[in-house]
């Protein structure tokens, strides 16, 4: 039975034997979802211009109703109507220098490494004298799961003032040619074992959240293999190692529904001009109405109060507000070989902790890993990572000796909360960088001085 959608015919009977077809398959229903959206996109461009240019009137302090509660409520009304309609792109770092003691460092980002999907950034210090303490080279990998790795700006502005930080920055799957190839967790494993090998091994690698599992079955691998390129540390904060242990809301989301339907109503096709056309994707437009769905009357009330704010003149809390959604509201699709691989592996077959977890065919198996120290950090009303998720890795990593391993479990923070604000910078960030100076071992010499 042949099936025809907009051009493509794909042989029913064969088409479904695969994931991959699968997908195809699914895709060519939900494809003109895409296409819909970025007609909508279009469509209200003369609106955000029309937004910004009646904010502008209305703020223009030349102009008399500026200073009157209708001005500053008509240029509010058309900055929160051209808000809502855009497209956030890609934030940039903002980070130019660094406070160490009492001296402010440059900082200049670098790239060092580079694959279709992936860039690995330096964050390069340039100090004027070497730092008395030592500065250990860390690998920080940020999540590839919608939002783009700028979110973990607070974590690599609290990390530099102790570590010379390396950060993995994703590229949006809509961004990649087709020509590029594909892009799954096992890939995803691949690119993390070659950054660990250009680093020459012996730093501190940082899994937040979503890459807790494939940092832990890259450095098993690696370890089963008798590779001498492995880090010195992991650090494994809020991941979901073992969903199984106090499953929230997310997880059960997973199970109750099953891949076929993620396959069925979130795949869908990168539509022309973007590079990745005819690329299979989650849309990063699907994830955020996720993310908003979850906390919709946070959000309405946050967009309320901006609103308010911005009529009384508020500049700090609205910036604040700004600088929030700007990054929020930023995001990216992933390919969608890669979502639905991790979501069969992680969170409905629950692959690693059974030891039924392979990669290139291989089994990946903690309990290898005996030269590389783990440390898992929890937080306490963690509602994406429940508590005991990650620590599961103490559990499966049952070769390393007890002075090689710590858990530590945040109070009364939440996801965002093990990884970024002020309980981070005065309660996690000192452990972790304790922990690293502990293990710290270098191959020719790199984790001394740490420029």
């Amino acid at each position: 039975m042949a099936i025809g959608v907009f051009g493509d015919v794909y042989e029913a009977e064969d088409a479904v034997r695969t994931p991959e077809a699968q997908v195809q398959l699914a895709s060519a229903f939900t494809r003109p979802l895409y296409w819909m959206f970025e007609m909508g996109q279009a469509a209200l461009e003369p609106v955000r211009i029309m937004a910004d240019a009646g904010r502008l009137y209305y703020r223009n302090p030349v102009n008399p109703l500026s200073h009157t509660g209708v001005g500053r409520s008509m240029s509010a009304a058309f900055e929160m109507l051209e808000r809502t309609t855009r497209r956030y792109g890609k934030p940039g770092w903002g980070i130019e220098e660094v406070t160490i003691g009492a001296v402010r460092v440059p900082v200049t980002v670098e790239t060092v490494w580079e694959r279709p999907f992936c860039r690995l950034l330096h964050f390069r210090r340039d100090f004027a004298r070497p730092p008395r303490r030592p500065q250990p080279r860390m690998l920080i990998v940020a999540p590839l799961s919608g939002h783009y790795a700028t979110l973990l700006r607070g974590t690599v502005q609290t990390l530099l003032e102790t570590h010379d930080l390396y950060v993995t920055d994703w590229t949006d799957a809509r961004e990649v040619p087709l020509s590029a190839g594909r892009f799954d967790l096992d890939d995803y494993i691949d690119y993390l074992i070659e950054m660990f090998r250009h680093m020459d091994g012996g730093m501190h690698v940082v899994g937040v959240c979503q890459p807790a599992v494939p940092v832990l079955a890259a450095v098993a691998r690696m370890e089963a293999e008798g590779d001498p390129q492995v880090p010195a540390s992991m650090i494994l904060m809020g991941g979901p190692i073992d969903t199984r242990e106090n499953p929230t809301a997310v997880n059960d989301f997973a199970q109750e529904r099953g891949l076929d339907w993620f396959r069925r109503n979130v795949i869908t096709t990168v539509p022309w001009p973007h590079p990745g056309v005819m690329r299979q994707v989650y849309p990063g437009f699907l994830q955020l109405h996720g993310f908003v769905s979850m906390n919709l009357e946070r959000h309405l009330r946050a967009h309320a109060d901006m609103f308010g704010h911005l009529v009384k003149g508020d500049g700090d809390s609205a910036a604040k507000h700004r600088e929030f959604y700007d990054e929020y509201l930023s995001v990216m699709d992933l390919p969608a070989e890669y979502y639905l691989q991790t979501l069969q592996t992680v969170f409905i077959d629950h692959a690693l902790p059974k030891g039924e977890m392979m990669h290139r065919g291989a089994p990946v198996d903690p309990s290898k890993i005996r030269n590389v120290a783990l440390l898992t950090i929890e937080g306490e009303n963690d509602d994406i990572s429940g508590v005991g998720q990650t620590r599961a890795a103490q559990t499966l990593c049952s070769s390393l000796p007890e002075d090689m391993r710590a858990h530590y479990l945040q109070p009364t923070v939440g996801h965002y909360g093990v990884f970024n604000g002020s309980r981070f910078r005065s309660e996690i960030a000192p452990r972790i960088a304790d922990f690293t100076l502990s293990h710290n071992w270098s191959r020719k010499g790199h984790n001394q001085g740490g420029a």
